[in-house]
């Protein structure tokens, strides 16, 4: 994709990172940057979700701790780095970078990032950790679309190396270049792409989630069956239809919305039962029920779901 002209920007040096949105990825980014000696202001709506977001931070940074990752000074002085606010406008004063976490509405991100743009100082750069929603677009919601990108973490953060770039059709190449070598800096492996819906890795990823709830859908085969075939046959660390779980069911049916969207193919198409499933409010691991059921406050399996 041709991106249009525009004045360069200079490169500028990212101190203060706002991280907006608390939840499984907003904590896990905070913890990476004030890890890696960033200072992070994070941001949500509700004080309690807050408080959730640092305790789960100390509990990631404490098992570093147990695994010789981290000392405990450098535990506490990451966890120092991070300052919670319910106020937007008080995070962002001296922000040079937001990373904007929030849930996967295109709405609710074109709200935010209105706001962001007349609340954040001109140099600062706005990234999106949206997983499919055109960057292009939600740069049309600001006055500065050449400093908008994504900025796409994979979970869970703290352990994932990889970070999708994707560049919108006005984001300037020194913009870019920022956001790759700050993917450096932060221990991960940046890979660049061009703003399609679902990116690379969900443009690809989705299809196959898809394609596995419509094979258990039409009774090809049971929940254990096809994820064993993924894992035994194809090397998958985890089948589709755990993974679906741990992504969130109601994720995964969003992401293939804007697919079928952007794309206006057939084969994007959201499986009916992965429909019915959301409707239900069985939205998997967050809610402890979705192709498997698991035990309160935990990752473990108690048994995979029967369809008929």
């Amino acid at each position: 994709m041709e991106q249009s002209s525009s004045t360069p920007m200079a490169s500028i040096e990212i101190k203060h990172v706002t991280v907006v949105g608390c939840g499984t990825m907003g904590n896990g980014i905070a913890q990476v940057f004030a890890t890696c000696g960033y200072s992070v202001n994070l941001v949500d709506l509700f004080a309690p979700a807050l408080e959730k977001a640092m305790n789960t931070i100390a509990r990631n940074l404490d098992r570093v701790v147990a695994k010789g990752g981290l000392d405990q000074v450098a535990r506490d002085a990451a966890l120092a780095r991070i300052h919670c606010s319910t106020s937007l406008a008080e995070a962002t004063q001296k922000s040079d970078l937001v990373v904007e976490a929030a849930t996967e509405n295109r709405q609710i991100k074109l709200e935010l990032f209105r706001q962001l743009d007349q609340l954040c100082p001109s140099h600062c750069i706005l990234a999106t950790n949206t997983s499919s929603i055109s960057i292009t677009d939600i740069a049309g919601a600001t006055h500065r679309p050449a400093q908008i990108i994504g900025m796409h973490f994979m979970n869970p953060v703290p352990i994932m190396k990889l970070i999708e770039v994707i560049k919108g059709y006005n984001t300037t190449p020194s913009v870019t270049a920022t956001i790759v070598a700050l993917s450096h800096q932060l221990g991960k492996i940046p890979v660049e792409a061009n703003d399609y819906p679902g990116f690379v890795a969900n443009r690809i990823l989705m299809p196959m989630i898809n394609e596995a709830v419509h094979a258990l859908y039409e009774g090809v085969a049971g929940v254990a069956e096809i994820d064993t075939v993924m894992k035994l046959g194809m090397a998958h660390p985890m089948g589709p239809l755990q993974l679906a779980d741990f992504i969130g069911l109601d994720v995964c049916l969003a992401i293939l919305r804007v697919l079928h969207d952007g794309f206006g193919q057939a084969k994007y198409a959201p499986c009916p039962l992965l429909v019915k499933m959301v409707s239900s409010g069985n939205l998997g691991l967050k809610t402890g029920k979705g192709f498997y059921s698991y035990q309160a406050g935990s990752k473990d399996l108690v048994v995979a779901q029967e369809f008929c």
